[in-house]
């Protein structure tokens, strides 16, 4: 009996208040437009769909939050991301997909 409370002293210790999973990020407020979708309180990733002609597609940023369009990697040197802030936005024809936050 003795190995059992030994063996199970630690979690005895250990603290309760403590969350099991960490906190999720907030979702931002207001709207983001990719092309022709608009998303509501966006949080994440979004796939940018660019039309096979060659039409610039247009990002609006209309939330409390900095979005990243995330350009393609396969380049070298890779294409620097581009950032937009709260309230702009921007037409472009290459980028794999928006990242919110």
């Amino acid at each position: 009996m003795r190995y059992w409370n030994k063996l199970l002293a630690p979690l005895a210790k250990s603290p309760a208040g403590l969350p099991a999973t960490p906190e999720p990020t907030p979702t931002a407020s207001g709207f983001l437009t990719v092309g022709t979708t608009t998303y509501i309180n966006p949080t994440g990733t979004y796939p940018i769909f660019h039309a096979a002609d060659g039409t610039l597609t247009t990002i609006i940023n209309d939330t409390d939050h900095h979005i990243t369009i995330v350009t393609e990697r396969e380049h070298s040197p890779p294409p620097t991301d581009i950032v937009l802030a709260p309230g702009e936005r921007t037409e472009t024809g290459r980028g794999d997909c928006v990242h919110v936050g």
